[in-house]
């Protein structure tokens, strides 16, 4: 199984005051731009919506995994995003989303991305966890928390 702490990094972290799903994607989309984990950040931003319109990637529990995949793309990355508010993703549970895990990366690597989501899926069952995440205080301490066996 793959270890998701070395897609983890503080700065692609971030908590926001999103009101919408694309609003909170363009914030996430935008802090992995700055980052420099993005070459086409508007590429990116419509492989995301465009993923969305064949199913919802949120996930129940309050949680949606975004994720895109092109060819343009080396490696894989997770931007998190913690929102002070939860906002409708038409989620499978129906629960409004607060915690975002975008995850980007290359389109030719599917063995790879899939022990990522298993992996991430697995850390966020753990409803504890989840609450933790909510209320952590930065950046490093979300991190260190998704790493926490």
């Amino acid at each position: 199984m793959v270890e998701i702490a070395q897609y983890l990094d503080p700065q692609l972290v971030c908590f926001a005051n999103a009101k919408t799903r694309d609003d909170a994607l363009k914030t996430l989309v935008d802090l992995a731009h700055t980052q420099g984990r993005l070459d086409d950040k508007d590429a990116f931003f419509n492989a995301l919506i465009n993923r969305e319109e064949i199913v919802t990637t949120g996930i129940g529990m309050g949680v949606a995994i975004p994720h895109a995949k092109l060819p343009s793309y080396d490696n894989f990355f997770i931007a998190v995003g913690v929102l002070t508010e939860g906002v409708d993703w038409k989620a499978l549970d129906s629960a409004p989303v607060r915690l975002i895990f975008m995850i980007g990366g290359p389109d030719d690597k599917q063995t790879e991305y899939l022990q990522i989501l298993s992996g991430l899926t697995s850390v966020l069952k753990d409803e504890e966890r989840r609450i933790n995440m909510l209320t952590a205080q930065s950046p490093e301490a979300l991190v260190e928390l998704l790493n926490e066996p």
